[in-house]
């Protein structure tokens, strides 16, 4: 499995940005799609995810310090998930990557398998 995040950039607080996230290979039928986050000297956080099954799929989770201004979405035919970021923080500034959870049953925050390169996002005050 292969993932490319694209869509970073910098913006003025309180502007918006929306990344994409580009699938190929074998998923499975089921799995989860997931954003994670690194900033400089701080761990890798999740940010939001989405699951995708044969039943539908499409369940979603947010970590708190996004809630209500990020917003994860796919296309099935596209094989993309995009995560829009609105109203944007300096404390938003990270690293921001997707990967692959095997399983899509529940969207976890650790036991992610296939990890894409990253786009950076940068936030000024």
């Amino acid at each position: 499995v292969q993932l490319q995040a694209s869509g970073g950039g910098s913006v003025q607080s309180g502007g918006s940005l929306r990344l994409s996230c580009t699938i190929s290979g074998r998923t499975g039928s089921s799995y989860t799609v997931g954003w994670f986050r690194q900033a400089p000297e701080k761990d890798r956080e999740f940010v939001a995810g989405i699951t995708f099954s044969p039943w539908g799929g499409g369940n979603t989770r947010y970590a708190d310090s996004v809630k209500d201004r990020f917003t994860i979405s796919r296309d099935n035919t596209k094989s993309t998930v995009s995560l829009q970021m609105n109203s944007l923080k300096s404390e938003d500034t990270a690293r921001y990557y997707c990967a692959v959870h095997p399983a899509g049953n529940l969207i976890s925050t650790t036991g992610y398998r296939y990890w894409g390169q990253g786009t950076q996002v940068t936030v000024s005050s």
